[in-house]
């Protein structure tokens, strides 16, 4: 019955990016987020090591030395910044982040903001999205400005709460997306 379990934590994820998308005004992100998840080269991994309380790709990444799961998923879904890695525009830069598109800043931002309320539950506080960034952060490959913008974000939920950050999102970015510096 893990299948079960995964099956209602995937739901409940997209339920809960879902509803924030939709309160920024990204109904397209809202609907089509993690679609991937139901493919089954990520459904069965998922279903095989889920716990409940951390993603499946962290077990499999522990018993196999990597995640099929999340190999295939960060590679279809534009909201993750691992999507965006690239080889530098000169000879001498290795892989970078490419500055992602804005609407799929939001949508990361919502992703990480629905992760931490799906496994932190009745424990999730404002802080949990920007507490785990911190935690890994040092090793995430992204653009300057991309990074700027979900901190910033990050921050202003955590110290603002939910419904503020929501707001600034749909009226002052959102609104004003092609006059906003990002």
């Amino acid at each position: 019955m893990k299948w079960l379990k995964h099956l209602e934590t995937i739901n409940h994820h997209k339920i809960l990016v879902m509803q924030l998308c939709f309160k920024v005004g990204l109904y397209k992100q809202g609907l089509l987020h993690d679609l991937s998840k139901y493919t089954p080269v990520e459904f069965l991994v998922g279903a095989k090591y889920y716990q409940g309380t951390r993603s499946p790709n962290s077990k499999e990444r522990e018993q196999r030395g990597y995640s099929s799961a999340w190999l295939h998923h960060k590679g279809r879904n534009k909201h993750h910044p691992e999507y965006w890695i690239d080889y530098g525009l000169t000879e001498n830069e290795t892989m970078i982040g490419m500055k992602m598109p804005l609407k799929y800043v939001i949508e990361m931002f919502c992703d990480r903001v629905a992760a931490c309320k799906n496994y932190k539950g009745e424990n999730y506080t404002d802080a949990d999205a920007y507490n785990y960034y911190m935690k890994s952060k040092s090793h995430y490959i992204i653009h300057p400005d991309t990074q700027a913008l979900l901190e910033k974000l990050l921050v202003m939920l955590r110290d603002h709460g939910e419904r503020i950050t929501l707001n600034y999102i749909r009226y002052k970015i959102l609104k004003h997306k092609d006059t906003y510096p990002y």
